[in-house]
């Protein structure tokens, strides 16, 4: 829906005003709408304390509710590896590791437990089975637990670092042959959908890198993450100057290139971990995915 911010608001706070013309949505579901980024302001995300000047066009999305319970769904999967303990699948981009606001059905959770037998309630209801996640258009490998004794060793092996992963990304720019970023992380002042590494206060996220291949102002880069924090890799190149192509978020309009790519450009390719119950390393590859091997292509002409 589209709201009008008229002259006589001026001055009223983003929350309040949306919560007086919508007085369906009470004020902290609609400051739970703006945390979420469901609402905007010409385009762009505010804090629920921003105040209007009059005149702004104010989107509000209210998004479908989410089942208490995820469902099973028939939905394809890549399976790279199963037995008894675990499951490495290679998710593919466009696909959300969970239901949640916005993504009831259609997830990585749903075609799981179509899959595997028994495993709702491993690790809770709403997240059964997961160890880690990748963002929605990020590919690539994820490890996930059959039952809750391999779910525990498994974040351990994840809280330890004893789980090792190795991303490739296609990067804008020029960065060193190779190198490491380590900052702290934190949700970004003033953009909710964002984390920044220019925070006071926050936890520890280090990203190791080396350039493979260069292709003018551009580069594929290999990364292997020493913390796995939510976007770590997206907003360290970002923040260092060199944003992953097709990251819209972290880079804006200049790394938008639908004609290259229509996602970031970032792919989970190894993971390497040491199995929970028979002590034996494992170590999985992912081949890149079509899309950015169409990309490369094109960034090599």
């Amino acid at each position: 829906m589209i709201l009008v911010a008229q002259p006589d608001d001026r001055g009223a706070r983003v929350d309040q005003l949306v919560a007086k013309k919508h007085p369906e949505l009470s004020r902290a579901r609609v400051q739970a709408l703006i945390a979420d980024g469901f609402v905007l302001i010409e385009g762009e995300h505010v804090k629920a304390s921003h105040r209007v000047r009059g005149g702004e066009l104010i989107s509000v999305e209210i998004p479908e509710p989410v089942a208490a319970e995820p469902q099973a769904e028939k939905i394809p999967l890549r399976v790279v590896h199963e037995d008894d303990d675990l499951l490495v699948v290679d998710k593919a981009a466009g696909m959300v590791v969970h239901p949640g606001a916005g993504h009831a059905s259609g997830t990585l959770v749903n075609a799981l437990l179509h899959h595997v037998k028994n495993l709702k309630g491993v690790g809770g209801e709403l997240r059964p089975g997961i160890v880690h996640r990748l963002d929605k258009d990020t590919s690539g490998l994820l490890i996930i637990a059959k039952h809750d004794e391999s779910l525990r060793a498994l974040q351990e092996a994840f809280k330890s670092r004893a789980v090792k992963k190795t991303y490739v990304a296609l990067v804008l720019g020029k960065p060193p042959d190779a190198g490491t970023f380590e900052t702290l992380h934190g949700r970004h002042p003033t953009n909710r959908m964002r984390f920044t590494g220019k925070v006071k206060t926050g936890k520890k996220a280090v990203t190791h890198f080396k350039v493979t291949e260069r292709f003018g102002n551009a580069a594929r880069v290999e990364i292997d993450l020493e913390t796995g924090r939510t976007h770590q890799i997206r907003m360290h190149f970002a923040e260092a100057g060199f944003p992953l192509f097709g990251d819209e978020l972290y880079g804006g309009k200049r790394v938008t290139r639908k004609e290259i790519i229509e996602r970031q450009a970032l792919h989970a390719w190894k993971l390497s971990l040491v199995h929970p119950q028979t002590g034996r390393t494992l170590n999985f590859t992912a081949p890149l995915p079509a899309d950015m091997k169409r990309a490369q292509k094109a960034l090599s002409r």
